[in-house]
C-alpha cells in the first residue's frame, strides 16, 4: 500500500516521442492540452466533430494527426480506435488516452428539458463508455498507458443551474475511481480532471460571476505538472477548488444554506 503523498500512478514526464490521444481537442481545455502535450515533443492524435477545427490546429502542429469523431457513435470509436492502433502499432502504445469531450448548457428543474439531459448524458459519460468498450481491450492487453478523464467540481455536489452537467461529471469521477481499482493493478493509469471556472466556449455563456477564472493554457499546464507527479485527482485553481472541497464535507442542511445565500438560489 503507497504511503500518504505517494505518487498513485506512474508520474508521466517524458513526452518525447510517446503518443497520445486527445478527444475533444477542437476548443478549450482539450486543444490547449493537446498543444502543451505537442510542445513537450508528444506525438498528439486530436479528435472532435468539428473537422475544420482539428484541421485548423493539425496545420498549426506539423505532425499531429486529426480524426474527426462524434462520441456519441459507437461505431465511429471503434472505427477510430482501429485507426490509432495502426498508427501507434502494436509494441509501443499509446502513453495517454485523454477525453476532454463535453456538452454543458444551464438548466434548472422549473425548466426541465429532457432533450438537454440526455445530450449532456451522451456526450459527458456515454461517449466515454463509448471510448472504454474500444479501448480497454487495447489498454489490457498492453498492459500499459494512461486513461484520464475530464470531470468538473459541478460533479462534488449539487449546484444550482447544474441540473444538467452536475450529474454527468459526479458519474465520471465515481467511474474514475472504480477504474482506477481495476487498471492500476494491471498497470494502467487512471486520472480524474476537476477543473473549477476555465475560460473556454462553455463558459463564455455564464451570465454570472466565475471565481478564480483561468485560462486554457493554464489548465492545461496544471495537468501536465498533476500527470507529472503521479495524481490520481487534479483540481484547480486550488484557491477555487479547496472551497468547493470543503463544502462536500458539510452537513446537508449547512451545505444547502451556504449555496443559498453565496449565490441568492
Amino acid at each position: 500500500m503507497p504511503f500518504f503523498g505517494a505518487p498513485l500512478n506512474a508520474p508521466l514526464r517524458d513526452w518525447t516521442g510517446r503518443w497520445v490521444w486527445v478527444i475533444g481537442a477542437s476548443s478549450g481545455i482539450g486543444r490547449a492540452t493537446a498543444a502543451a502535450l505537442y510542445s513537450e515533443g508528444a506525438r498528439v492524435i486530436v479528435s472532435a466533430r468539428q473537422a475544420p477545427a482539428l484541421a485548423d490546429f493539425v496545420a498549426s502542429h506539423p505532425g499531429c494527426v486529426a480524426l474527426p469523431l462524434d462520441v456519441g457513435d459507437l461505431q465511429a470509436m471503434h472505427a477510430a480506435a482501429a485507426q490509432v492502433r495502426s498508427l501507434v502499432g502494436q509494441g509501443q502504445g499509446l502513453a495517454l488516452l485523454l477525453y476532454c469531450a463535453g456538452h454543458y448548457r444551464a438548466q434548472s428543474a422549473t425548466a426541465f428539458d429532457l432533450a438537454e439531459m440526455q445530450q449532456h448524458l451522451a456526450v459527458n459519460y456515454g461517449g466515454v463508455l463509448h471510448l472504454l468498450d474500444a479501448m480497454l481491450p487495447q489498454l489490457l492487453a498492453s498492459g500499459q498507458g494512461h486513461l484520464s478523464l475530464v470531470g468538473s467540481v459541478a460533479g462534488y455536489r449539487g449546484l444550482p443551474m447544474s441540473l444538467a452537467y452536475g450529474p454527468t461529471k459526479a458519474a465520471l469521477n465515481n467511474l474514475a475511481e472504480n477504474l482506477y481499482l481495476d487498471l492500476q493493478p494491471r498497470g494502467i493509469g487512471v486520472s480524474i480532471v476537476n477543473p473549477g471556472f476555465v475560460e473556454t466556449p462553455l463558459t463564455a455563456q455564464n451570465a454570472f460571476p466565475m471565481p478564480g477564472l483561468i485560462s486554457a493554457d493554464e489548465a492545461a499546464a496544471r495537468m501536465l505538472q498533476g500527470w507529472a507527479r503521479g495524481r490520481f485527482e487534479m483540481n484547480f485553481p486550488r484557491r477555487f477548488t479547496a472551497w468547493v472541497r470543503l463544502l462536500r464535507c458539510l452537513p446537508d442542511a449547512w451545505y444547502f444554506a451556504a449555496v443559498r445565500r453565496t449565490t441568492g438560489a
